[in-house]
């Protein structure tokens, strides 16, 4: 089981959980735990800072996913559901009707992610497909956690989706240069923030997006 200070991280309190909410996350983390010791979910030596390291890893995302004119997110490469489960369990109070679409082509996680979907009454879209081989995809949002890099991640806005408002990612110590080196190949306006598990990492909703020369 997840400690019981699972309910009193300082750093939860800074989203705006609830209680209950903190519950069913902690009760996700349990189920990715168990599901763990059958199939590869998370790395066996991040378990026990699941809490840190992939709960409210996810969770940060909010602010960006949580606005007005914001009824939809796909998460590419969702695995075991991190941030796309996570982000649907927060969401579930604050917007019922907003949907997460997830995107997982594994047979074995995909079943995990319909299980924590039922599980705990998700507004959730399940597709077991290879997300390149998709087209004219739309969604207000993209969302992606450790799935592919940042260049691959646009040119799959790009190709594969027909109409989108903002990407969503989480980027290493790297961020900036990354973000600059991608800067001279597409036009984008970015707006980042720290990330609350990783001094050294920083989440980034990139808006605006076209090839130079395109």
């Amino acid at each position: 089981m997840i400690d019981s200070n699972f309910l009193k991280n300082s750093k939860f309190s800074v989203l705006n959980v609830s209680r209950e909410t903190l519950k069913e996350l902690e009760n996700y983390s349990n189920e990715i735990i168990q599901k763990n010791k059958k199939i590869n979910l998370i790395s066996k030596s991040t378990e026990k800072l699941i809490k840190q390291r992939h709960i409210l890893d996810s969770a940060q995302t909010i602010d960006f996913i949580n606005k007005k004119d914001i009824k939809n997110c796909t998460d590419l490469g969702s695995g075991a559901g991190l941030p796309g489960i996570v982000l649907s369990i927060l969401m579930k109070s604050k917007k019922p009707l907003f949907k997460l679409i997830l995107y997982e082509k594994s047979y074995h996680k995909s079943i995990f992610l319909d299980e924590m979907a039922k599980k705990f009454n998700l507004n959730i879209e399940i597709h077991r497909k290879n997300i390149f081989d998709q087209r004219d995809l739309i969604t207000d949002v993209i969302i992606s956690r450790a799935f592919k890099p940042l260049p691959i991640i646009f040119q799959i806005a790009k190709t594969n989706f027909k109409y989108f408002n903002y990407i969503v990612l989480f980027l290493g110590k790297s961020g900036q240069k990354i973000l600059n080196d991608a800067l001279k190949i597409w036009k984008f306006d970015y707006e980042k923030k720290k990330s609350l598990t990783n001094d050294e990492s920083i989440i980034v909703k990139i808006s605006n997006l076209k090839k130079i020369n395109d």
